[in-house]
């Protein structure tokens, strides 16, 4: 048997453990954290956008969530986002979405989500002024962020229970600041003018992380953006026909995913500052840039097809995305087999895709400190090693 057989089937056999036994196979010995809160964007989102637009996203429609949930759940995906797959590896319920279940405590007692789909990390006045639109207002981080200290009150009847609660919890911050690139660059701003926003949104990060740890967090994960110049859409509006901006490997869009690199160099900076400023906090890095990245260097190897860059539902030629008809608008197509995809719908990734991110953020070749520190209790679920081998 082959060296690469040898590989995909430990991989298999590692995501069978990890994701596929049932939770009460190992429930019991995952309690290294009582409830996960979340802030973010699309990549996080759980049903925050469907209830602020009132159930008219595409997401609150068929093909969205017919891969896991068969029907739609407000999830951009064909099914299980990351956040899923690591609550459920902590024995934990998927998170429940803050808006639909404003003022109701006992929805939230394991967990709370308040990412919204379109959401940046500056805040909307910023864009306002430099002519930028955004698709949803009131949104942002620092509107996330009200919602939280307004929910503190429904679930902690004193705050010593508060304190409790907030010191077990595992954090996710983000994945945020990507919507503050794709609008300036989706509406023809500039690779100089674009780059000038990085400092302010590692700031708007910054500020938000030292603020839940002034409230009481202890444990906080918070990733990377994704290379985006693999991004099924970014490959499309910005196709061009000479073959020196795109790397011969993997064959995405080098200017962009050096940008992508420039904003985590700042961001896992500002990371290293935070921990010096907060010692007795955990701030782990999650490295979704790499996970992905590795996905693109090798599809098959994780069990994609060989040309992973096209999306799975959509319309166009090129990489099946066209802005003018998006999946789940009439004239566009599904794939039949989405786990065999890295794209969804040219933006947001497959479950499938998101399912080896997760596995590689909770083996911790993908985290700094590595997950299986901050958690050990993760280890019994199966051997974390297989990943890390790959």
């Amino acid at each position: 048997m082959s060296s690469f057989s040898c590989t995909y089937i430990l991989y298999l056999l590692f995501t069978f453990i990890v994701f596929v036994l049932p939770t009460s196979a190992w429930q019991s010995q995952a309690a290294c954290f009582t409830s996960i809160i979340s802030f973010g964007d699309s990549l996080a989102d759980t049903g925050n956008l469907v209830f602020v637009l009132n159930n008219s996203d595409r997401a609150s429609q068929l093909p969205y969530g017919e891969t896991f949930f068969h029907h739609p759940t407000g999830r951009f995906s064909d099914g299980r986002l990351i956040a899923d797959f690591i609550a459920d590896a902590l024995g934990l319920p998927f998170l429940t979405p803050y808006l639909p279940h404003y003022g109701d405590g006992r929805s939230f007692k394991k967990g709370v989500n308040f990412a919204v789909a379109g959401a940046t990390a500056l805040n909307d006045d910023f864009f306002d002024k430099k002519g930028i639109k955004l698709g949803t207002k009131n949104i942002s981080l620092d509107v996330q962020l009200k919602w939280f200290n307004e929910f503190l009150p429904v679930v902690c009847s004193s705050e010593e229970e508060c304190e409790d609660m907030l010191s077990s919890a595992l954090f996710l911050m983000g994945e945020i600041g990507g919507n503050d690139f794709n609008h300036p660059f989706f509406q023809g701003r500039s690779f100089e003018e674009v780059r000038t926003f990085v400092p302010s949104v590692i700031n708007a990060i910054s500020s938000a992380i030292t603020a839940v740890i002034e409230l009481g967090a202890k444990t906080l994960l918070v990733p990377r953006n994704f290379p985006i110049g693999c991004i099924s859409a970014y490959l499309s509006i910005f196709h061009v026909s000479n073959a020196k901006d795109y790397d011969e490997e993997t064959g995405c869009i080098k200017w962009l995913n050096e940008f992508s690199e420039y904003y985590n160099q700042l961001l896992i900076k500002e990371l290293d500052h935070l921990r010096k400023m907060h010692p007795h906090t955990i701030i782990i890095y999650g490295d979704y840039y790499q996970a992905l990245m590795s996905i693109y260097q090798s599809p098959e190897k994780y069990g994609f097809q060989s040309s992973p860059l096209g999306a799975c539902c959509g319309s166009g030629a090129l990489y099946n995305y066209n802005s003018s008809c998006l999946c789940g608008e009439s004239g566009s197509t599904v794939c039949m087999e989405p786990s065999r995809y890295v794209s969804w719908d040219g933006m947001h990734l497959t479950e499938a895709a998101y399912r080896n991110i997760a596995t590689g953020l909770l083996g911790g070749k993908y985290t700094n400190p590595p997950f299986t520190e901050t958690c050990t209790l993760l280890e019994p679920i199966g051997n974390l090693e297989l990943w890390n081998n790959m």
